[in-house]
């Protein structure tokens, strides 16, 4: 196939974002087939030096044309909406100009069907597209989006998009729930999860080991739990604040690091230093790439993946999730959902209370302190990583669907 793959953010083991796309683009060359990819330089490291305007470049026999335009997670909302509305224009400029067998769209933002749709119409092409999260059910329940005329567009763009995509991928149950709501058969979409990166996050002891010693000194041999990702709105990460503060009392040798960027993450640092966790038993430090994730996750004992109360969320399909299971390391979750009863089911982690930090952190002092059940949870997360999501395994569901895209 010669695959047109739409994504405003694809990014590399280099950058500090996820790297699906790349992973299964990575995948479908290796299969024979051939992908371009139009995109921005939102998440691509400073190892490329890019002009304004649109540059070209090859990944790994990946065909990439990138368009300058940088994003933040400390943007505005309504920066953010400009930037996308400008990437989907530009993008759908570039689309054109570029021969497809089939369109593979991924969300977010909802604006990049755009591209998709118009290329599909005016090319004759089948639309694949992946929906990473239910738009706009998830701005609209966390406040982001209030207007009335931006919601009904939205509604309406999600619904046309769905109707018009020969075949659909959710990353989660209930995201493809969300889709067949609309009315699309179950057969026309596909359960594609994130995925496990064995090849990468399956690291030496003593690469974690090193890592303790060279950049998280001040663990001093306690117990490292981790957070790593975004700083927003949704994620509410003030909530490792809390567990910080509660461990304070209950359990000294805990340690928490949290590793990101986004809008709250000056909020978060203020509420630490105000309890007094700051720099004693919680760490709030720069995001790093990929590369050194691995790093991290090697020396952690436990990976948090947060949220705040917002039902919606919980249809998420957390990069953190399948991160820590590649790494062999539990995961600790603070909302409900698929993945609570995925843990609850394979015992490969911890699901917390979301408001009794007390509690939540007395359920991790226990858990880390239990050897039997914490070995459990490890071996746990290695048969998941490799028998049931594996990179490899989400990628061939990805394949067979864009083929019968086409066939059809």
């Amino acid at each position: 196939m010669d695959i047109l793959y739409l994504h405003q953010y694809f990014a590399t083991p280099e950058s500090n974002a996820g790297t699906r796309s790349y992973e299964m683009a990575k995948r479908f060359v290796k299969n024979g087939h051939s992908v371009t990819f139009v995109t921005s330089s939102a998440y691509l490291s400073g190892n490329y030096n890019l002009q304004n305007g649109w540059n070209y470049i090859e990944i790994e026999g990946i065909r990439l044309y990138v368009l300058h335009l940088d994003y933040s997670n400390k943007d505005s909302f309504l920066k953010r909406i400009l930037k996308f509305l400008n990437f989907s224009v530009r993008s759908t400029l570039k689309s054109l100009s570029i021969k497809a067998d089939v369109v593979f769209a991924t969300s977010t933002p909802l604006t990049i069907a755009i591209p998709g749709l118009i290329y599909s119409k005016l090319k004759s092409t089948p639309l694949v597209f992946e929906v990473r999260d239910l738009w706009p059910e998830l701005p609209v329940a966390t406040g982001v989006i209030k207007n009335k005329w931006v919601i009904k567009f939205a509604t309406w763009l999600e619904q046309y998009t769905y109707k018009n995509s020969k075949r659909l991928v959710g990353l989660s149950p209930g995201m493809c729930d969300g889709i067949t709501r609309h009315g699309i058969p179950e057969e026309h979409v596909t359960l594609a999860t994130n995925s496990c990166d064995t090849d990468l996050f399956d690291a030496d002891e003593q690469i974690g080991i090193n890592y303790l010693s060279t950049k998280l000194s001040f663990v001093n041999g306690r117990k490292l739990i981790t957070y790593t990702g975004t700083f927003g709105l949704i994620n509410k990460v003030g909530y490792i604040v809390e567990l910080a503060k509660a461990a304070k009392k209950l359990d000294p040798n805990l340690c928490f690091v949290a590793i990101g960027d986004g809008m709250e993450k000056q909020q978060v640092i203020a509420a630490a230093e105000k309890v007094g966790v700051l720099n004693h038993n919680l760490y709030i430090l720069p995001p790093v790439p990929k590369t050194e994730i691995v790093d991290l996750l090697s020396a952690a004992d436990l990976s948090l993946s947060l949220f705040g109360p917002v039902k919606e969320m919980w249809h998420n399909s957390a990069n953190k999730l399948f991160d820590a299971l590649a790494s062999q390391t539990p995961i600790a979750i603070n909302y409900a959902g698929w993945q609570k009863e995925f843990i609850d089911e394979h015992n490969c982690g911890l699901v917390l209370d979301g408001s009794d930090y007390e509690k939540a952190s007395t359920s991790i002092s226990h858990f880390l302190n239990n050897q039997s059940e914490y070995d459990k949870a490890v071996q746990s997360c290695k048969l998941l990583s490799y028998e049931r999501f594996s990179r490899d395994i989400m990628a061939a569901r990805i394949e067979k669907t864009l083929m019968e895209a086409i066939d059809e």
